[in-house]
């Protein structure tokens, strides 16, 4: 395990750090966010091969993706019993159906007759009927039924269960693997496991989904959003309320890290600005079409007096509105909690291809799956809502799938004009990354130590599969 510690290192950003905004909240943060952790990394470059090579991302296909958990669908997705979803990943298809008993269990979505897939699409279902023959299984995998069973005699005797894969249950998302050797979903996670208990993310349900064709490596889209400090560039409205240098990065265990960036402060970048600025520039980006999407709330109707000399001013009235924004949203009572909690981006990632944010916020959840090629994939954004008090949680809104010659502001509607912006610069970048690393001309790539550094810890645990050092 790292050591865990107030880590005081000079490949920091000059000035306030994310520990300083913490002591400097109106409420008492859990330790879980105190805690810096270190891992000593090389600074080598790193390859390009991973992001480009067949090859490759024929060992992924091998050696990564049946030995990890990965996130299949949301609890809210498949509430009754029959609900089904088709989770698909490379070449692999599998059948994840709610049970009688309200467990949850997942099945290869294949015929054991002539192998043709059992479903396509989700739905409810009270069986798995094949349409080639009719071969057909209960939901439990069981086999129910073979038409002219005459044939088939020679079967009588053997077990026809639809083969299975484990299911674990964590904080609302079904976790399945094909490695019956792993251990259990927290234990292969760590102590980070542990930091979403706070936020009653079981209770969550999926508010907003989209879904888009990226044309670039999963790997090369999932790292850019590993990092803040591409928003000066990438993200300029964003710099006026986003503390993107301030920036705090840790990496624990191989499966696990994350960044924390801080909300309603004033990037490192900009200089000479009020904290009246911030709030006014922070309503700019929550208000009009975003309304009913929005993960904070504006304060535009107060006013700070900027004689304080407080750099933290505007965060804490920020995190006022947003209280009482949520409490009157939910029902729930916020007032004891954190100003960090409230407002901050927390963006955890879990090996290989999953971010489920924590806060209490609608939170972010990001989802990247490869494409048959290593030159695209599909990235799926959602939302999670708190369900409000005393109601029963809502089922997962339908998916939203972009046409791959659509930006995301397609779906404005949906995500909101000004997050749906976000993501749309984010894309202007992605396709020339995966063209210009296929046009280098030595082969790697040199990263910053610190603020790169989820990148090089994702790509050090992806060798350690590769090699063949994991799974333990």
């Amino acid at each position: 395990m790292n050591e865990i510690k107030d880590i005081a290192r000079q490949d920091r950003c000059p000035g306030m750090t994310y520990t300083d905004m913490l002591e400097g909240d109106t409420r008492t943060p859990p330790d879980y966010l105190f805690e810096e952790t270190n891992i000593d990394l090389p600074n080598d470059p790193l390859p390009i091969e991973p992001y480009v090579s067949e090859e490759f991302a024929a060992l992924e296909r091998e050696k990564l993706w049946p030995n990890v958990w990965l996130f299949a669908a949301r609890e809210d997705e498949l509430p009754e019993p029959g609900d089904t979803v088709v989770f698909e990943i490379n070449e692999k298809s599998f059948l994840i159906t709610r049970q009688r008993d309200g467990s949850v269990r997942a099945f290869y979505n294949v015929c054991l007759h002539r192998g043709r897939k059992l479903r396509t699409e989700d739905g409810n279902t009270t069986q798995f009927r094949c349409p080639f023959h009719g071969f057909t299984w209960k939901t439990d995998g069981s086999l129910k039924e073979i038409p002219c069973d005459w044939d088939f005699k020679h079967l009588e005797d053997k077990d026809l269960s639809l083969p299975e894969v484990r299911v674990e249950l964590w904080q609302g998302f079904v976790m399945i693997t094909e490695n019956n050797d792993l251990p259990d979903f927290k234990t292969w996670l760590g102590p980070a496991a542990d930091h979403y208990d706070n936020y009653d993310m079981e209770n969550r349900y999926t508010g907003m989904w989209v879904a888009r064709k990226i044309p670039a490596n999963w790997k090369a889209t999932a790292e850019a959003f590993m990092e803040a400090w591409h928003s000066i560039t990438t993200h300029p409205q964003l710099l006026p309320f986003l503390g993107d240098a301030n920036s705090r990065y840790d990496l624990i265990g191989d499966h696990f890290n994350r960044a924390i960036t801080p909300s309603g402060v004033l990037s490192p970048h900009l200089k000479g600005k009020t904290q009246q600025y911030v709030l006014d520039k922070m309503a700019e980006f929550s208000g009009g079409s975003d309304a009913d999407t929005n993960r904070r709330y504006a304060a535009s109707d107060q006013t700070i007096d900027d004689t304080e000399e407080d750099p933290l001013r505007a965060r804490k009235v920020l995190a006022e509105a947003s209280r009482a924004g949520f409490t009157e949203a939910y029902g729930h009572d916020y007032s004891d909690k954190s100003d960090s909690e409230i407002l901050d981006n927390f963006t955890y990632n879990i090996f290989p291809n999953f971010a489920p944010w924590i806060g209490y916020l609608p939170t972010l959840c990001y989802r990247w799956l490869p494409g048959d090629t290593p030159d695209w994939c599909i990235m799926e954004i959602r939302l999670l809502f708190p369900t409000p008090k005393g109601e029963k949680r809502p089922r997962a809104v339908e998916k939203v799938v972009i046409p791959e010659d659509q930006p995301f502001a397609w779906a404005k509607d949906v995500m909101g004009e000004a997050l749906a912006g976000v993501f749309d610069q984010d894309m202007a970048n992605l396709p020339h990354v995966q063209t210009g690393m296929k046009a280098s001309g030595n082969g790697v790539m040199e990263l910053g130590a610190y603020q790169d550094s989820r990148v090089r810890h994702f790509q050090t645990t992806l060798k350690k599969y590769i090699d063949g050092e994991l799974p333990a």
